[in-house]
């Protein structure tokens, strides 16, 4: 029997940033998706998600089920697709990650199934080449047009630090998390989906920009003047990306020298930049963004995809339990729907 596991992660800044090839801040949450996996002899596939169902099929068989299922079988099919020898396999997945909540739980799941599969049948590819995989999985087989940074984090992530990627060239610089902060992340309660949707129309819109300037991607946008060429939508997602490049550099910066004031102001401005020019913030994230606020935390911004899920807050080390309830309870008065607490763990 293999083991394998991937946690889930919260994104510190650089929202919407990684499919323009731009900088990200993520770092991994205690919440992890387990996959325990016995090879077979023949070429049934057969999984049993906790929480979620039974799916079997065959290998070479895989169709779109439009459900949980389709995420196994994106990773068989993109093995398959890339070469790679498989068989049969019965595979156990427990997952305590929230779905929706915009902590990378699909990319657990493929990070988790997909090292399982490598161990359990002795791959040759290193994690780079494992997010990789499972990033072209959710784009080609899922239908969500994903960006790497989710699949980095849960593959190269470890708890206790913030990964500094550039999705340009995949490097990875590790943050150490200073012991003088503490995260708190809430789930607004509001799911979203990344199949779809709003997620998909801002790429879009971004790849749009980028043509319009002449550019291959966001990334190489260096004379903010240019955007008075575009029309004033696409100005707009063009000015946060540039932005959170920029305040992505600026929160590495702050975390390596404990400067847990600064950090919370650029939390502030990040959600500010997500809700006025990118539009991807709703009024119950808006409106938990302030409750952690008024709860005594130092900033508090919209982190994931976006149309839902949560925000991730900073907070002076020891008072995480107190501002996240606080927060909540104010959240649950003035919207009517249940949040979740992420962090602080129970």
């Amino acid at each position: 029997m293999i083991r394998a596991e991937a946690h889930g992660r919260v994104n510190l800044m650089g929202e919407h940033t990684d499919y323009n090839l731009g900088l990200v801040l993520p770092t991994p949450i205690p919440q992890r998706t387990v996959v325990q996996l016995e090879p077979r002899a023949d070429d049934t596939i057969r999984i049993r998600a906790r929480g979620f169902g039974e799916v079997s099929y065959r290998l070479g068989a895989e169709k779109p089920a439009h459900d949980w299922s389709d995420y196994a079988k994106a990773c068989t099919a993109t093995l398959q697709s890339s070469g790679v020898g498989l068989r049969g396999f019965d595979a156990e997945v427990t997952s305590d990650v929230p779905v929706g909540a915009g902590v990378s739980s699909s990319a657990a799941f493929l990070v988790a199934l997909l090292r399982a599969i490598r161990d359990a049948f002795a791959l040759q590819f290193d994690d780079t080449t494992l997010a990789l995989l499972a990033q072209r999985a959710e784009v080609e087989f899922v239908g969500a047009r994903v960006g790497i940074m989710d699949q980095l984090a849960a593959s190269r992530g470890h708890l206790g630090e913030a990964l500094l990627i550039d999705t340009a060239d995949l490097s990875v610089d590790r943050v150490e998390l200073p012991l003088s902060i503490a995260l708190v992340v809430i789930d607004s309660g509001v799911r979203h989906a990344h199949a779809g949707g709003g997620y998909n129309t801002r790429r879009a819109e971004c790849e749009e920009a980028a043509r319009a300037l002449g550019l291959p991607s966001l990334r190489n946008v260096r004379d903010l003047d240019a955007l008075e060429r575009l029309p004033p939508l696409l100005a707009r997602r063009v000015r946060h990306v540039v932005s959170e490049n920029e305040r992505v550099q600026e929160a590495a910066a702050a975390l390596s020298g404990g400067d847990v004031g600064r950090l919370g102001q650029l939390f502030d401005a990040s959600h500010a930049s997500q809700r006025d020019d990118f539009d991807v913030s709703i009024p119950e994230v808006d409106a938990l963004a302030a409750a952690l606020r008024h709860a005594g935390a130092l900033g508090a911004r919209l982190t994931g995809g976006g149309f839902g899920g949560s925000v991730v807050a900073v907070a002076a080390l020891g008072t995480e339990r107190e501002v996240a309830k606080a927060a909540r309870l104010a959240y649950e008065r003035q919207s009517g729907r249940k949040a979740s607490v992420i962090l602080p763990p129970p």
